[in-house]
This record gives C-alpha cells, sequence and structure tokens, in this order.
C-alpha cells in the first residue's frame, strides 16, 4: 500500500510534552510555551504524565474489543441517535464530500444532561448496548479523566497566549464533548489508492484527546505537505487542536490534517475524547486578538459549527445546504 507513504517522525516533528509541571501548578508557564510551540509548528504533540491509569486504558479497550467483535445485529441494536450518540457502522462516516466513507466503526457517546435540564442536538440520552456489561463503567471512567486532561491543555493554551487561563473554557457547565471508540478492521491490500480508515481530515472540534493502541497508523501532514508517521509512544497521549480552537484563537492554533489506515493485518482501536463547551457559547476570535490585530472569522456558536460539520460529514443526518 505505497498510496500512504509517509516518513519516519523525527525527534523535532511531534514533540513529547511532560504535563506534570502544568496539571500539579510548579511550572504552567512552561508546559503552556511547549504546548504553544507544538499547537502552532504542527498541531500535534504527546503528552506524559498526563495522569491517566494505565489500568483504566487497558480496561476501556478490553470492553471496546469486546463491543466490536460482537455480531453486527448486536451493534445495529444500539445504532447512532439524533444526538450523535451510539454505533456507526463502515460507511456511515466520511470526513470530506469527496472522500470514500471511512473503513471504521465507531461508537459514541457524551455528558448527558441531568435530569430536568434541556436537551440540545449534541446532548442528550446515551444508548448503552446489553453486551459487554462493564461497558458503559469503563467508558465513562475513561470519558472523564481524558476530558480533565483536555481542560489542562487548555488552560495552558490560554496562558500561552497571554490570555487568561480560563479563555478557552468559557461555557462549560454542560459541555457537548464526546467519547468514541473507534475501531479499524484490518485494511485489504485490493480496495485501491483511496480508500482509508479515515481519510485526510481535520478534527471538527475544540482539541482531541487520543490514546492510540501499539497497532500504528496514524499520519500527520507537515507545513512542507510531507505526510509523517504518528506511532504509538509507551506513556502518552496523542493531543492535537481542532478547527474550533484554531477559529477561536485567530488562527494562533494550527488544525492539522491527519490519516488513519490499517496496514498491519491486526484489529485497531482508538480511544478519542473530543472535548467541546456548552452548545450556545460563543467561538469569538477576538478574545484572542490583540490591539491592533482584526478578527479572521465572525463568532459562531460551538453547537451551531459542529450540528454544521456532523451534516457534512455522516450519512444519518439531513445534509445542510
Amino acid at each position: 500500500m505505497s498510496y500512504a507513504a509517509a516518513r519516519q517522525t523525527g525527534r523535532h516533528d511531534i514533540p513529547i510534552i511532560d504535563i506534570g509541571p502544568l496539571r500539579d501548578g510548579s511550572d504552567p508557564y512552561g508546559v503552556a510555551q511547549a504546548i504553544l510551540r507544538a499547537s502552532q509548528e504542527i498541531g500535534f504533540l504527546y503528552v506524559s504524565n498526563h495522569g491517566i491509569d494505565d489500568r483504566l486504558i487497558a480496561d476501556t479497550r478490553e470492553a471496546g474489543l469486546a463491543f466490536f467483535r460482537q455480531p453486527l445485529a448486536d451493534k445495529v441494536d444500539v445504532a447512532i441517535n439524533s444526538h450523535h450518540h451510539g454505533f456507526l457502522k463502515i460507511g456511515d462516516s466520511k470526513m470530506e464530500e469527496d472522500a470514500l466513507p471511512d473503513l471504521k466503526e465507531s461508537f459514541v457517546w457524551g455528558f448527558e444532561p441531568s435530569p430536568g435540564a434541556p436537551e440540545n442536538a449534541l446532548r442528550g440520552a446515551n444508548l448503552w448496548p446489553r453486551t459487554p456489561a462493564d461497558l458503559q463503567k469503563q467508558v465513562m471512567d475513561y470519558f472523564e479523566a481524558a476530558h480533565e486532561v483536555a481542560r489542562h491543555l487548555l488552560r495552558a493554551a490560554g496562558i500561552g497566549l497571554g490570555l487568561d487561563a480560563d479563555s478557552f473554557l468559557a461555557g462549560s457547565q454542560a459541555p457537548v464533548s464526546r467519547g468514541s471508540l473507534t475501531y479499524y478492521p484490518p485494511q485489504p491490500k485490493d480496495l485501491g489508492a483511496n480508500q482509508f480508515g479515515v481519510a485526510p481530515h481535520t478534527d471538527f472540534g475544540v482539541m482531541t484527546v487520543l490514546a492510540q493502541d501499539d497497532v500504528g497508523g496514524l499520519q500527520v501532514q507537515a507545513y512542507d505537505g510531507d505526510w509523517i508517521e504518528a506511532p504509538p509512544v509507551a506513556g502518552t497521549l496523542v493531543i492535537n487542536v481542532g478547527d474550533l480552537l484554531a477559529r477561536w484563537s485567530n488562527d494562533k492554533f494550527r488544525s492539522t490534517p491527519h490519516r488513519v489506515i490499517n496496514q498491519s493485518g491486526r484489529e485497531r482501536l482508538s480511544l478519542v475524547v473530543a472535548y467541546d463547551p456548552d452548545f450556545d457559547t460563543m467561538i469569538d476570535p477576538a478574545v484572542a486578538c490583540g490591539e491592533d490585530e482584526t478578527p479572521k472569522y465572525d463568532a459562531i456558536s460551538c453547537g451551531d459549527y459542529l450540528t454544521w460539520r456532523f451534516g457534512r460529514s455522516f450519512d444519518y443526518r439531513e445534509k445542510p445546504a
């Protein structure tokens, strides 16, 4: 499959950043500056000392694999609902209009409204399969831990730009963040040059936290246009800037194209948490602009932007004009 060739990652391509001093408060500014450099230069980074127990990651992965190894009929019993929670089979998603559907399955969930609280298009009831019985607890425990990592990193994003530390955490009382178990079967060699596990794309939201397994297959596009491998690194999470954070920061942070192709001959499972604030939070680049700087984008609500992007990428949703 030479069509997905990518060069090996050099030590300066995607940095590994120890965020322990950010989490414990001993050197938040130093970590923030390292994150800012990585976010501007490549838009991807690895983080170590992230605080998520290895056992929690391993147990969540095992529960996820048990779900995807079931017959399709058992999985479609929790087919995706209008809040974008549930199961997506192969063929249900594609990241760009002219791409082939992605060769992956996903199980998506999020925070549920408290009793009596209003729902919206992206925050509502989750769907939980009957088996495996421990899936709900495992994925929610992991989701909450990874969500906290994203919050630490977004504080660093504010500090790195000389803003209030909570500038990119505004409106986060009822976040529409999503967790996703993303499963890539081994890709047959005869599917052609345009088939990917996930085709080249940028992520929609604010920030993505990814726990890879040991299979590999993630590739990132550098500034020069070359594709580089983003291999698994033990003890780390992969972090990348999404389109909403690039927009919110007036392009001071970079949302980078990336893709996945599973050439390993083995099944691959990623644990993904996409951090986003409340549905009505305004993504206004003016907050990151200096005195003589003009916002490049109009303000838009997080929910309106994500609803538009989801409508373009997922077949079950009504396509926007």
